[in-house]
């Protein structure tokens, strides 16, 4: 048992130095989330925006500032969450490879990926609330923790999925980047009309925004909305570990066995020869030895 603790804080200290070192992630949180929800303070109108939130029944009228600035710290957490740990498990995949190829177990590889996720998430999460905190008491701020939290869990999972399968860190950031935008958008009520569609109850962070709605402007919790993110969490973190453990498999071809060449039956066995020695003819032809001139 103490050997797995060890190959675990081992890997999860490799994972944390990983992203510690991704000075533009540290800036995304620091700066990006609280001029991000500054901004939407600021300029978005603070007209009542009544719409009917699918998770409780209930018809909530925030003003428009206040709706956008959850949408944006959503949008905020799950691109610095999916940015991160695409950047991480692009980068240190040939180096995960030689681990889990050198006998390192795959397990504590992907658990400890698992505990840095979690770290850093739940860090994000609890600035971004502070940050709204500032700006307006939500209803219930650890729900909205929570639900910031979980959405951030599920892009860091899709990072590594495309982390792993995509082959240019173009195409990851720019295939995070699309699906968070269309994602928060489509559910946000001032930029969507069809925000209480039953389309958009598929969308990866739709169980987050109905909790985060939720816990901001209604003393209703609406914790089947986590349930939903949780669904979709377990989800996307089965798929990055099948992906994670299928590029770090063993590429080498398996060692052939030694063909053996059957005796034929007329041959004369070494029992039958008492232990001596076959006849030249029933001997494999030597090899001609060519002299160098």
């Amino acid at each position: 048992m103490r050997r797995h603790w060890s190959l675990l804080a081992t890997a999860s200290r490799y994972a944390l130095i990983g992203h510690a070192r991704n000075r533009f992630a540290m800036l995304l949180v620091v700066v990006y989330i609280p001029v991000w929800i500054a901004l939407a303070y600021v300029t978005i109108p603070d007209q009542p925006a009544p719409f009917r939130l699918r998770a409780t029944g209930e018809v909530l009228s925030p003003p428009g500032n206040h709706l956008t600035q959850i949408t944006g710290a959503l949008n905020a957490v799950t691109l610095i969450a999916g940015f991160m740990m695409f950047a991480a498990t692009f980068t240190g995949g040939a180096f995960d490879r030689r681990l889990a190829m050198a006998g390192y177990p795959r397990y504590h590889l992907v658990l400890a990926k698992l505990c840095a996720l979690t770290l850093v998430c739940g860090a994000i999460a609890a600035y971004a609330t502070v940050v709204v905190e500032l700006a307006w008491p939500p209803e219930q701020p650890l729900l909205l923790a929570a639900a910031l939290f979980c959405a951030a869990l599920t892009y860091g999972a899709l990072g590594v999925v495309f982390g792993s399968v995509l082959r240019r860190e173009v195409e990851g950031m720019f295939a995070i980047l699309m699906i968070s935008v269309l994602d928060v958008a489509l559910q946000n009520p001032l930029s969507s009309s069809g925000s209480d569609s039953a389309v958009v109850r598929f969308l990866p962070t739709y169980g987050a925004v109905q909790a985060s709605m939720s816990a901001a402007f209604s003393d209703v919790s609406a914790v089947q909305g986590l349930v939903t993110q949780l669904l979709w969490l377990i989800g996307a973190a089965a798929a990055g570990f099948l992906v994670f453990r299928r590029r770090t498999r063993n590429a080498l071809a398996p060692e052939r066995k030694p063909r053996t060449v059957p005796v034929p039956s007329g041959s004369a066995s070494a029992e039958d020869t008492g232990g001596q020695p076959l006849p030249a003819r029933h001997a494999p032809p030597a090899e001609r030895r060519v002299r160098p001139n």
